[in-house]
């Protein structure tokens, strides 16, 4: 084992300790889809409070919290019409065009079924209000968010690369500096092996229906955001939060980079917070 990098050997009780990031233990994975959807419900009435619509930057997954939200916006009466969500990234065909709402891993469908469609239509965003990034015109992210003043909060998860959003590691052979990932805007990119890979264990193993290319939200947006706040409810994050919290700050773990945020945490399940179980078996 002396070979394992030092972050490997963070406890669960450590986990966070030294890190400029707020770290929060809870129990199953229902519990991490209830606090996500109690923590963007947070901001919307935050920001109401304030006599203005939050503007969020959202993930389509952990999904489990989707329909927890609109039952809360629903049974509460929340007025959600001018709020703006901001879908972090989607898939794209090899032609750099959104996949169809009807492609079985389209995250735009998924939030259409799992969230909007959910809502009373008198509380639900109004259309232009659910915003995508689109790969002809990535810059129109920015100028919203300058139009917004700002984005309230970003939620998220973190891949096993470390990446957050669809914001990649450098590839082997590239380099970049920690300023220059920090930089990144939204664009169109290559996915990496290993988030194609990772992301297939959720369809069965099948690799070959997971698409290559997408568009993201950049890094730069990301660290924009007043507030950045993921959560990790699968058990092979283990490693990767604590290289998050605990390895060095770069961009080959751009997730790293919310270490150099003013107000960001990391909301883990029981499991993540264990140690990883690293043998054969």
């Amino acid at each position: 084992m002396e070979s394992l990098p030092d972050y490997l050997r963070v406890s669960r009780e450590s986990l966070g300790h030294g890190a400029p990031v707020k770290v929060c233990v809870l129990g199953d994975m229902a519990s991490i889809a209830r606090d996500l959807a109690d923590a963007m419900k947070a901001e919307i009435l935050e920001a109401r409070s304030q006599g203005r619509a939050a503007t969020l930057i959202v993930p389509v997954g952990p999904v489990d919290h989707w329909p927890l939200l609109a039952r809360s916006i629903n049974d509460e009466r929340i007025d959600c019409r001018e709020t703006v969500f901001v879908q972090m990234d989607e898939y794209l065909t090899d032609s750099d065009v959104w996949v169809d709402e009807s492609h079985p891993l389209s995250f735009r469908g998924y939030l259409k079924r799992a969230f909007y469609d959910l809502l009373d239509p008198a509380l639900a965003p109004l259309p232009e209000n659910r915003v995508c990034p689109d790969p002809r015109d990535c810059g129109a992210v920015q100028r919203l968010i300058d139009a917004r003043g700002g984005v309230d909060a970003t939620f998220g998860g973190i891949g096993i690369n470390g990446h957050i959003a669809f914001n990649e590691p450098p590839e082997p052979g590239e380099t970049s500096t920690v300023e220059q990932c920090a930089a990144l805007p939204t664009r169109v990119l290559g996915l990496s092996r290993e988030t194609r890979t990772i992301n297939a264990n959720t369809v069965g193993g099948s690799i070959e229906v997971i698409p290559r290319r997408a568009v993201t939200v950049g890094m730069k947006e990301i660290l924009a955001s007043r507030r950045v706040r993921l959560y990790c409810n699968r058990p092979w994050q283990s490693a990767v939060v604590r290289r998050v919290l605990h390895g060095p700050v770069a961009p080959g773990c751009p997730a790293s980079l919310i270490r150099l945020h003013a107000d960001a945490s990391i909301t883990v399940a029981d499991f993540v917070a264990a140690l990883p179980d690293i043998r054969l078996r």
